[in-house]
Formats: structure tokens, sequence, C-alpha cells
């Protein structure tokens, strides 16, 4: 059943991560899990303390390139009339400073935030289509 936008928002702001989908110069996609704060038709994303291999990360290259994305958000459980998803697609930008706002987000959302707040670019993605599936009204 096609969710309600208000049905997708509120899936949205209560999930704990999503996965980020890019794509890079050759057309390959790139998925991560990562957290997130919604602010009306803005999402944001920050490249945080967690260990990386390195800080030259893909889905920033890809971001570059590409600023097209998808970011899904899902429910999974055994009985399948509680399952559903939400996709947002929208353009995404990364910025290295301006992170007032986002930070305010980030830190009401994640108490890891607040005792380790994230130190790298932030991700700005402008949400352009909310998409969403429940199978059923239970879900």
């Amino acid at each position: 059943m096609r969710l309600a936008e208000e049905s997708m928002r509120r899936r949205v702001m209560a999930a704990r991560s999503a996965r980020l989908a890019t794509v890079d110069a050759d057309g390959q996609p790139h998925l991560v899990p990562v957290v997130f704060a919604l602010d009306g038709d803005h999402l944001w994303t920050a490249i945080d303390h967690k260990p990386k291999s390195t800080r030259d990360l893909k889905r920033l290259r890809n971001i570059a390139t590409h600023p097209r994305v998808s970011v899904l958000f899902d429910h999974y459980e055994e009985d399948w009339t509680r399952l559903w998803w939400v996709r947002l697609d929208g353009k995404a930008v990364v910025l290295d400073d301006g992170w007032d706002r986002p930070g305010e987000l980030l830190r009401a959302k994640y108490p890891q935030y607040r005792h380790a707040p994230p130190h790298g670019p932030i991700i700005v993605i402008t949400v352009h289509t909310w998409r969403g599936w429940a199978a059923s009204t239970e879900a």
C-alpha cells in the first residue's frame, strides 16, 4: 500500500539509520549506512569520527560527480504485515562548514554526537521525491 507523505515523514523521523545510495563516475552504485537528521525537505548526514580507512570517501567523490542520490529507510519483521520502506530521492551537496543547524539536529537525535561531535564535512540532501510502501495499515 502506498504511504501518504505525512506517514513517510513520521517513519523517517523515527528511524535511527538509513542507506545512502550514490553513483560513481563509471555509473557503478555505491551504498553506505548513515545516521541523519531531517529538517523539512533537507536531510543531513555527517562524516563523523568513527574509524574509516580514509577521509577521501567514495560517497563524497560520487556526490561531487553525480549529486543525485537516494536514501532508503526500511523496517523488517518476521511478521510481514509490518514491513515498510521509504525512499527519498534528491540532490546532495557536500559542505565543509555551516554546521550550526545540522549539528544541533544531529546532537539532539544521537547522544553519541553530544560527546564526540562530527569533525568532517556534512552532506545536505534536498529531497525532491518521497516514495513509500507498507504491507498494511498496521505497519
